[in-house]
């Protein structure tokens, strides 16, 4: 996977489509990330890089309620490959 703002704002379409909010902000993340389930919304460290947005971002969707069922074609793709890659990184 290629590391683009391309890239990032796929894989963003996934939690989108998925009713969740991404946010970057400021704050003490050990990882780099905030997981808010019951409000569905992400938080991520404002100063990551993109290399490290895209990386924290594939690490975070396999732990989120997604239903790949309510992904558009195109997205459940997108969805796939970053399962794929996050399974190829463990």
């Amino acid at each position: 996977m290629k590391f683009t703002q391309t890239t990032l704002d796929k894989i963003e379409r996934i939690l989108d489509e998925s009713e969740y909010i991404v946010r970057y902000e400021r704050g003490n993340f050990q990882s780099g990330y905030c997981i808010l389930e019951e409000r569905k919304v992400v938080v991520l460290n404002k100063f990551l890089q993109l290399e490290g947005r895209i990386s924290t971002l594939i690490d975070i969707i396999p732990q989120l309620r997604i239903l790949p069922e309510s992904l558009t074609p195109e997205v459940r793709k997108i969805y796939d490959d970053v399962l794929a890659a996050y399974h190829t990184s463990e």
